[in-house]
This record gives structure tokens, C-alpha cells and sequence, in this order.
């Protein structure tokens, strides 16, 4: 097999928006409110998937049963001392016992039978019972359709609410090269790939792998893409991360726990460091490896000669999972429960398979769409004419089943056939990458709204040792968005 198709020197590595940073909670005088708009009917489902000493992971999801809502406010009051100390896809703010949960501006709308969910971590002195009622608009949710009301309440929301739908095919457009290599006098960098990034307190952090004589870790920040090529990159090497072979970065918050972890490659397994400051590159702990054996057995019976490489962890509100692929035409995927995380993953399987291992190669993301009970799936292949691209799927759940979306070279996720290069074609890869997420957490929520996805390309006239290729970063921004 031609080294343009299958390069097994790359894979002594192994791993593994606009966006909405965390909501800060705030403890205001309550300031009564009307109603967005009528609510007849609603259901709430509360959950903690999460509990530890003092503290709790919460998981809301609310079902519209009345008429579309336009705008929402859910109140509820908590028996036990509860305190909201930090909340995701909603502004929550206390008062006392009572509390207060409005839309940000992307989930504004529920549809009738529609539902939005949220969540946040709370603290707690000792019991923590449920909330035994919640309202919506003022309207008691009791799993029962009221009688309908006539009163109508305009209101203004900002931003552009999710809801559209994924197309069932993408057209993009890419910028120029963004971030490239910055060699210093201990980093004779030659490539940046592998990006990872979040949007978190008004800056971009953005996390990749370089390579010199061998692979390790940057970071970079900026408020804006136009500030990226210029941005300083921090070695992470120079934290506890430390040198040696470190590949593939995903970097996400995890909320239940307040920590922000970067998983990587080490080369013999997935690995993660945490930091309580994204911000600061010399924070980062000391690598820990998820898999206390090492290798899962089905992965050494399925692997042939390809490598374990590119991991991805994703969670809903009772598991996260661990996902992983071979260069071989395998994805899999581990297990654990949210309290356990990151230990104890368990159960793994081959989530998906393909007889033409390039068709299903590597660098697979998993990411939770915004407003809807559906996530989408998309995997790196390398096509009939050797270059990089992405097919995708959607399913109702993180473990299936698994539906074709844009999938074929000729109506792919992305490939340089439905890409176009306002400043001119730099590359005709389109390869491992991250989509700019509409929050930071371990959800891997996106907005199907006008995606934007960050990703790595090269000079389309080089070639050679794979390890030694000159990969950049540039931004796709989808340009067919139904939003």
C-alpha cells in the first residue's frame, strides 16, 4: 500500500466556539418577571447523576406539552439548603431557596412534545433531596395539558436559537492557514495538527499536537481567529504533561468535578491530565492513564496491523464514554459511569466497522446537537485519491444506532470537493480536526447552526515521512446551514 494512503511511521502515536463558555451563577434579589410566553402544559425530569460530599451534579430536562414556547423560564425552590454554583445551557440565578433557570439564546424555542435540557453542580450540607415542583411561564408542570390560555406576551430573545437541523449534505468554506509552527530553541517544530479547542471566557484555547523528532503538546489562545497566526504557543512539555510522546489532544470541562481535562496519547494507552485554570499551560497535572490494563482484549483481536490511536470522551447525564480507532476500519467504545469518570472504563466494544479500513481510519469525534435527542458522529477516512476527509452519522443516542448522513466521497461530511478556499487552496486534505462547540463541557454540545470546525491541512505538493509533514490549521465555517 502506497505511503500517500496508510502511514504506519505517524502511528507510533497513540490517542487520542461560536461559542458558550460556562454560566457563572449568581445569587440575585429575585425580580418577578411575565411570562415569554403561554405554557399549558410541561414535564420536568430531575435528575443528580453525579453526588460527593458536599456536593452534586443536577441534569433538568424540560417537555413542552402545550403550545411552542418562545422564551422560557423554569422556577423551582430547593427543601435542603441547596446552593447553584454553576449551570451549562441555561442562567440560573437564587434567591433564597428559591431558583431560577432561563434559556440562553440558542435553546429559546421548545416545540410542542419539544424539550430542552440543562444542568448544573450544586452544593449541599447533607441531604439532598429533589425539588417536588417546577413551573414553567408561571405554569405548574404537572405531566398534564392545562387549558389554553389566550394571553400573549411579546418578547425579544438575541442570538440565533438551534432550530434548524443538519443538512443531509455540507458545503464549507475554509479560511487560510491559521496557526502554524513557532520552533524555539528547544522545539524545532515542522508541523501543528491534531488541534482541540473551547471558547471560555472570551478567548479561543486552542491545543495541538508538534512534532520534531518526536511528538508532544502546545497551547495558544486569542479573542479572535484573526489573532491566531500571531498568538504565542505554549509547550506542555514545560508542565506536568512532560516530555516524551504526547499526541492527539481533546480538552473539555468536566463539570460534575470542576476540572478541565486534556486527554492524549502516550503511546500504550489513553492518558488525561486536569487543571482547575485552562489558561495557565504550566498547570497540568502529571499524565494518568484510563485504562488500568491496558489495551482492551477486542481491540488486540481486531487491530491487524493498524495502531490504537485518537481517543474522544463524551458524556450524556449517566455515562461517559471512550472512544477510539485503529487505522484498521474499527471504532470503539468504552464505558463508565459519571461518578466513576475517569475511572473505570469497561465494556468495550466495536461501535462501528468498515471492510475498507481507510473508509473508517481514525480521528472520530462524538458531539451532542443542541435542543434535539440526537448526536452526530463523524470519522476521518482516506479516499480513492489519498486524501484526508470526513464522513458523518446521527443516532438518538452516544451508543446508536448509527445512520448514514454524509458519508460517500461524492456527499462526504467534508472534503475538499465541497470546500472553498476564498484565499486560495492551500490544501486538499481535510483531516483531524474539532467542530467550535456551543459549550465546554463534557457534553460536546454543537449547535446545528452554521458549524464551524477546526481542522488540519498541508501543502498539497508534500509528501514524505508522515511524522515530518508541514500540517497547519485552518477553520471551516459551513456556509449551507438551514439556521
Amino acid at each position: 500500500m502506497s505511503p500517500a494512503r496508510f502511514s504506519p511511521s505517524r502511528r507510533a502515536r497513540l490517542t487520542a466556539l461560536a461559542a458558550v463558555p460556562l454560566i457563572a451563577v449568581t445569587a440575585l434579589t429575585a425580580v418577578a418577571q411575565p411570562p415569554a410566553s403561554a405554557a399549558p402544559g410541561c414535564s420536568v425530569t430531575y435528575s443528580t447523576p453525579s453526588q460527593w460530599d458536599g456536593g452534586f451534579t443536577a441534569a433538568v430536562a424540560v417537555t413542552n406539552l402545550g403550545d411552542a414556547v418562545n422564551g422560557w423560564t423554569l422556577t423551582w425552590s430547593f427543601g435542603a439548603g441547596q446552593q447553584v454554583q454553576q449551570a451549562w445551557n441555561a442562567q440560573v440565578t437564587q434567591s433564597g431557596s428559591q431558583v431560577t433557570a432561563r434559556n440562553v439564546s440558542y435553546n429559546a424555542t421548545i416545540p410542542t412534545s419539544g424539550k430542552v435540557e440543562f444542568g448544573f453542580n450544586g452544593s449541599s450540607t447533607g441531604a439532598n433531596p429533589s425539588p417536588s415542583a417546577f413551573s414553567l411561564n408561571g405554569t405548574l408542570c404537572t405531566g398534564d395539558v392545562g387549558p389554553t390560555t389566550t394571553t400573549t406576551t411579546t418578547t425579544t430573545t438575541t442570538g440565533n436559537p438551534p432550530v434548524g437541523t443538519l443538512p443531509s449534505s455540507f458545503r464549507w468554506s475554509s479560511s487560510g492557514q491559521l496557526i502554524s509552527p513557532k520552533p524555539d530553541s528547544t522545539h524545532a517544530n515542522v508541523a501543528v495538527k491534531d488541534p482541540s479547542v473551547v471558547y471560555h471566557n472570551g478567548k479561543y484555547h486552542v491545543f495541538a499536537s508538534t512534532y520534531t523528532d518526536g511528538y508532544n503538546l502546545m497551547y495558544t489562545s486569542f479573542t479572535d481567529w484573526s489573532q491566531a497566526s500571531s498568538a504565542p504557543h505554549h509547550y506542555l512539555d514545560r508542565s506536568g504533561i512532560g516530555a516524551g510522546y504526547r499526541a492527539a489532544p481533546q480538552v473539555f470541562y468536566f463539570a460534575p468535578q470542576r476540572l478541565w481535562y486534556l486527554v492524549y496519547q502516550t503511546g500504550s494507552n489513553a492518558s488525561y491530565s486536569t487543571t482547575s485554570d485552562i489558561s495557565n499551560p504550566s498547570s497540568w497535572s502529571t499524565p494518568k492513564n484510563f485504562y488500568a490494563n491496558g489495551m482492551p482484549q477486542i481491540i488486540r483481536d481486531n487491530i491487524g496491523n493498524g495502531y490504537w490511536v485518537d481517543f474522544w470522551t463524551v458524556c450524556d447525564t449517566a455515562k461517559c464514554y471512550l472512544f477510539s480507532s485503529d487505522d484498521n476500519g474499527h471504532l470503539y467504545r468504552s464505558e463508565t459511569n459519571l461518578a466513576q469518570f475517569p475511572n473505570g472504563f469497561t465494556n468495550t466494544v466495536i461501535a462501528m466497522q468498515d471492510s475498507d479500513r481507510y473508509r473508517l481510519f481514525e480521528a472520530s469525534n462524538v458531539y451532542k446537537i443542541a435542543g434535539k435527542d440526537q448526536w452526530l458522529l463523524v470519522h476521518e477516512a482516506i479516499g480513492t485519491d489519498g486524501r484526508r476527509w470526513f464522513r458523518s452519522w446521527t443516532a438518538p443516542s452516544i451508543t446508536g444506532p448509527w445512520t448514514a448522513l454524509a458519508d460517500t466521497e461524492s456527499n462526504p461530511f467534508a472534503r475538499a470537493n465541497n470546500v472553498t478556499f476564498p484565499s486560495g487552496q492551500w490544501t486538499r486534505d481535510i483531516s483531524h480536526g474539532e467542530m467550535v462547540r456551543t459549550n465546554v463541557d463534557q457534553t460536546m454540545e454543537i449547535s446545528p447552526c452554521r458549524l464551524s470546525y477546526l481542522y488540519q491541512g498541508m501543502d498539497p505538493n508534500a509528501g514524505g515521512d508522515y511524522n515530518r509533514l508541514p500540517w497547519r490549521l485552518g477553520l471551516l465555517t459551513q456556509t449551507n446551514s438551514t439556521c
